[in-house]
């Protein structure tokens, strides 16, 4: 591929002026070989980093800037650029005869998805020998996985950027770990070390930690250099400390209570598990394959059993909850988003709640249809619920046209929680923002709310938005055991403070 230089004059100032946090963010890594943007959704990442490319195309660091983000994601990209810029970028996909003379044109910006840069690899390893380009990583926790063949991809092609940037709101997005491969990309294992299972050893929020002081110590202080160790090259605001005013978010629990149906199925696959335990006496873990299984077949009881039977005729516990709060929106004149885990489940309200005109996403729907029922739900005030997995939709979305989001079921990913809530609390809303969680109360609900609000608390340790101090205060081991009772002994829980009654 020969070298191709523009002389052509292109437009590389922006229409509009970034916030003062975006400003300094700009102005802090700028001039840096590599560096990660890591601030909290909802802050305005794209504009920090269209900004970030202007200047990086203005003072000829590079002659293109490459931006990789998730293929739902493109056009999100398209608009912010069109808003904030003079450039029209040229997209690469999975078209290899188009892809040829985008790779071989006077582009300015290119932006692609994650799986044209693997398969597209070698014809872009050329591209990148005969340019100087800078690449930035949308969503960067993508990479999370070093042994993934995405992942080693990046890993090949990193030396050849002469600027990198990884953006991400929630860089440690399940477990701290997390956090390895997309530094590594950056720097060669520079900050982190080469060796990602040592890191891994130190860094792993396991079911020990709550009754081991020693494997406790390791893992905290461990986890608390991982900012240090990155701080020379890594931002982070939060919607905290950047102070900006957005509306409250507020957080309800709102508990359901088994069907008759729905709890005979649930204490079926219970008793299936107790006699698993007592034959391996190994605990159950939430990444173990064999409990993990059984563990999602107890969240698709509790979250709708007609998931597993299709004879089940009873309205479940959590369906009664969920009629009760979407009427309850709807009556204040507002929208909602509803999140599921589970298709069947967007596909099922999405038919019985047809009044409110709701639309949905999920990964089985096309991009153009999934886009198709963003703009409706936005423009269209009959519109008032989204149906969404947060496989689909959790991620570079602006929805604050809603101010509720409600999640039927959770998985055990952070990630997934994180972000969904915030497709709704970010720059643009004006009112107060609910989070509802709707929970089956002693059931596996409870042991998500606890995983979830540890590896919230370790996230925040790993990020810096928490000293060590405030941590050790903070952090919480318990589901380590709640696990265990509940599957073992039928172990009762307050629902007001969802710990073990003693």
């Amino acid at each position: 591929m020969s070298c191709i230089i523009s002389n052509s004059q292109t437009n590389l100032s922006v229409k509009n002026k970034a916030f003062p946090y975006q400003a300094q963010a700009i102005n802090a890594i700028k001039d840096l070989e590599y560096a990660a943007i890591f601030h909290e959704q909802g802050l305005g990442k794209t504009k920090i980093a269209i900004d970030l490319m202007m200047y990086w195309l203005k003072k000829k660091y590079v002659d293109t800037a490459l931006v990789v983000t998730k293929k739902q994601l493109i056009k999100n990209w398209l608009d912010e650029f069109n808003f904030h810029t003079y450039i029209v970028p040229k997209v690469l996909n999975n078209n290899r005869n188009s892809n040829f003379y985008v790779l071989n044109s006077p582009v300015k910006v290119i932006i692609t998805n994650f799986e044209t840069i693997s398969s597209e690899k070698e014809r872009i390893s050329l591209f990148l020998r005969s340019r100087n380009v800078g690449i930035i990583v949308d969503e960067s926790t993508k990479l999370k996985n070093p042994h993934a063949k995405l992942t080693k991809s990046f890993f090949e092609i990193s030396d050849l950027f002469k600027r990198k940037v990884i953006m991400s709101g929630t860089p440690i997005a399940n477990r701290p770990y997390d956090l390895w491969a997309q530094i590594y990309f950056l720097d060669k294992g520079k900050s982190l070390g080469e060796n990602f299972e040592k890191f891994k050893k130190n860094t792993n929020l396991t079911n020990i930690l709550n009754n081991n002081l020693d494997a406790r110590t390791l893992f905290e202080q461990s986890v608390a250099n991982i900012n240090e160790r990155i701080s020379s090259f890594c931002i982070r605001e939060t919607k905290k400390s950047c102070e900006i005013k957005l509306p409250n978010k507020i957080y309800k629990s709102l508990f359901a209570t088994f069907s008759k149906q729905q709890k005979e199925m649930y204490e079926d696959v219970l008793h299936t598990m107790k006699i698993e335990i007592k034959q391996n006496g190994e605990p159950i873990l939430d990444d173990d394959k064999l409990a993990l299984k059984r563990l999602i077949r107890l969240l698709e009881i509790t979250s709708c059993p007609k998931l597993i039977d299709d004879d089940y005729d009873e309205l479940s516990g959590k369906e009664l909850v969920l009629k009760k709060i979407i009427d309850t929106i709807v009556d204040r004149d507002e929208k909602c988003i509803v999140w599921s885990s589970f298709i069947e489940n967007i596909e099922y309200f999405t038919s019985i709640y047809k009044k409110y005109h709701p639309r949905k996403i999920h990964g089985k729907m096309s991009i153009l249809d999934r886009n198709l029922s963003v703009d409706i739900f936005k423009k269209n005030p009959e519109c008032r619920i989204l149906f969404a997995t947060p496989q689909a939709a959790k991620e570079g979305l602006t929805l604050t046209v809603a101010n509720n989001v409600i999640f039927y079921d959770r998985g055990f990913n952070l990630d997934d929680y994180l972000q969904a809530q915030d497709r709704i609390h970010r720059i643009s809303q004006k009112k107060i923002c609910y989070v509802y969680n709707i929970m089956i109360e002693d059931s596996v609900d409870i042991w998500i709310e606890e995983l979830l609000e540890a590896k919230q608390q370790a996230a925040f340790l790993g990020q810096g938005d928490i000293s060590l101090l405030e941590y050790e205060k903070k952090a919480d081991y318990s589901y380590c055991d709640i696990i265990k009772n509940i599957l073992e002994a039928g172990q009762k829980y307050d629902k007001r403070d969802l710990h073990i009654k003693k």
